[in-house]
């Protein structure tokens, strides 16, 4: 390692270019290796021998480029677009290596968040301020100058958006992202940095906010649960509220605790709306 560069990761994977030049590449294969990184570059290590790709040379992450069936059939993987083309990287551990490679590109960088910018629906009177953020295996975390913690639970994400804001004198790119605190309140924080930066920020927590989609078939039943909650029916009162009997309410929570669509506060089932609840809540409300 050279001065001041640390190891983050080592594992196994398979990894390719499919993009050079501008161009695809259809005919290409995997090839099996070791993958490293470090808090500089990213190594990856075959048969064929070694490149190395500094961290700085990354411009972009995400897309799938299944040029090919080979490629097609690997569920996971990572797509980095350098200056050359774009290298895809499917390492053995993905979740573990995610959370260091997000990590090497985010945990070094400074930031600047509002927190909470909206708290309950209200805008908040809160100033920017400095802060350093880390990538956590579920979580981003905050932490900021004036002493707050911010934490952003990846399968917490209400929605998330980008934008031009007027972040203390200068216009800069801002990323809102919707989540909830551990009482379950619905806040909004932004936070701005460099464009570079803000890209990669954004491509992590948009993989938390599709985590937090809900894929299951929400019946009727279960959008007037959502919205009764959403509007500030006490759990224990919606059976007599909709009419519905008390074990099937019961069972209608455990099935919505388990899509992680409401949080369990005790465990008679009292519940309360997480962001990605209050989400699907507000959609029913406008189909209505």
């Amino acid at each position: 390692m050279k001065p001041g560069e640390h190891k983050l990761g080592d594992t196994r994977g398979r990894f390719l270019q499919v993009v050079k030049n501008g161009r695809e590449i259809h005919d290409v294969d995997w090839t099996s290796g070791r993958v490293l990184l470090s808090n500089k570059r990213l190594i990856l290590a075959g048969t064929g021998g070694k490149r190395t790709v500094s961290l700085t040379d990354i411009e972009k992450l995400g897309g799938r480029f299944d040029v090919n069936q080979r490629i097609a059939t690997v569920a996971d993987y990572f797509s980095i677009h350098i200056p050359s083309g774009v290298i895809l990287i499917a390492p053995v551990d993905y979740d573990e290596f995610e959370v260091d490679f997000f990590g090497a590109l985010l945990n070094s960088e400074q930031f600047l968040a509002r927190h909470p910018a909206v708290a309950g629906g209200v805008v908040q009177n809160t100033e920017w301020e400095n802060s350093r953020l880390k990538v956590e295996a579920e979580a981003v975390s905050m932490a900021t100058v004036g002493g707050k913690f911010v934490e952003i639970r990846l399968d917490d994400i209400g929605a998330i958006k980008t934008g031009e804001r007027k972040v203390v004198d200068n216009v800069r790119s801002v990323i809102e992202v919707e989540h909830s605190d551990d009482e379950g309140t619905s806040l909004q924080t932004y936070i701005s940095g460099s464009e570079r930066a803000i890209t990669f920020l954004y491509s992590l927590l948009r993989e938390g906010e599709e985590l937090a989609e809900t894929s299951i078939e929400m019946s009727e039943t279960d959008k007037q649960v959502l919205t009764a909650l959403y509007s500030g029916v006490a759990p224990f009162d919606i059976p007599d509220f909709l009419g519905l009997d008390v074990d099937e309410v019961e069972e209608l929570f455990e099935r919505l605790i388990d899509h992680r669509v409401v949080e369990e506060v005790r465990v008679r089932h009292e519940v309360q709306l997480n962001a990605r609840g209050r989400n699907i809540a507000s959609d029913a409300i406008n189909e209505q």
